[in-house]
């Protein structure tokens, strides 16, 4: 079995609102020196195979017919295998 995250944000070229609202707070702060923030979603999921491959293959299936919008959004796929003790 293996844990899967898959990271998905907007692309670099859509418009982050909700980022530039985050930046703006950080700024409010006094962290001026922080910038380009972006704000995404982490799913983070199990699939059952003994295959690493296959696992990844599913989790970029499930990427691209459901979690992101290809269009507006890219993502990240990381599987690490689940150790049972």
């Amino acid at each position: 079995m293996f844990h899967a995250r898959i990271i998905v944000t907007l692309r670099k070229s859509i418009l982050d609102p909700q980022g530039k609202a985050v930046e703006h707070g950080i700024h409010s702060l006094g962290y001026e020196n922080i910038s380009d923030v972006r704000i995404g979603k982490v799913v983070e999921l199990n699939v059952r195979t003994d295959d690493q491959a296959e696992a990844e293959r599913i989790c970029r299936e499930v990427s691209d017919k459901l979690l992101a919008n290809p269009v507006m959004e890219d993502y990240s796929v990381s599987v690490e295998e689940i150790k049972r003790v």
